[in-house]
């Protein structure tokens, strides 16, 4: 019988509810507590009940609305309004947009980055909403870049088979993984307004879609 305190990444996403490969993404970019034996992920299950604990008492230490100011992590300038029908156009095309703020230093890292983490896992929410997402030792601070799609992205895959027309991109530095989870959850919740979906979906400008977020 398997030590209870060694976890396999079947066992541990069966523990967390996610995918294995959710695990295997989390374990190689050093997300989770985990080590190699030979070639093969294993996990001490009190290390995992500490992670989880820790990260579940993150929105207990401060609301999302306190913790992320919109306004420092997004601008105008890094809201598009998108007319493409495939993810990858999209990815590419917020990538080299977020690439443009000063907090990102390497654009080429980044479109690479965004589009292997897709590959991994599907970012759709739901709702019509995804949020690409990533650390990377290149990005000093944490940004932000939004995808506003007049077209029905299809290939997303998202869990309720639904089209995804936001795009929400987090591009955040090494060692910014509470802020960085703070701020995914942040508009993960605002996002499950539908009127503020609706009028997103509705702006004609970058300007339009700002004042709408900041005020969320």
């Amino acid at each position: 019988m398997i030590d209870n305190d060694i976890l396999t990444i079947d066992e541990v996403a069966k523990y967390l509810r996610v995918s294995e490969r959710t695990v295997y993404d989390w374990a190689q970019k050093g997300e989770i507590p985990s080590g190699k034996i030979g070639t093969v992920w294993r996990f001490k299950k009190s290390a995992i009940e500490k992670w989880v604990n820790d990260r579940l008492s993150i929105p207990a230490m401060t609301s999302p609305a306190d913790a992320i100011a919109v306004e420092t992590i997004i601008s105008p300038d890094r809201i598009l309004i998108l007319n493409y029908s495939t993810k990858r156009d999209v990815l590419t095309a917020l990538a080299n947009n977020l690439a443009a703020a000063p907090q990102v230093k390497n654009r080429q890292e980044l479109v690479t980055e965004i589009l292997k983490r897709e590959e991994l896992m599907t970012t759709a929410m739901g709702r019509g909403i995804a949020i690409p997402h990533v650390r990377l030792a290149s990005v000093t601070d944490l940004v932000v870049s939004l995808g506003v799609s007049q077209t029905d992205i299809m290939d997303f895959q998202a869990l309720d088979d639904e089209p995804v027309r936001l795009v929400f991109m987090v591009a955040a530095a090494h060692n910014q993984h509470a802020y960085y989870l703070q701020t995914i959850s942040f508009f993960s919740a605002r996002l499950k307004n539908s009127a503020l979906r609706k009028d997103l979906l509705n702006v004609k400008t970058p300007d339009e879609a700002y004042a709408l977020l900041i005020g969320c």
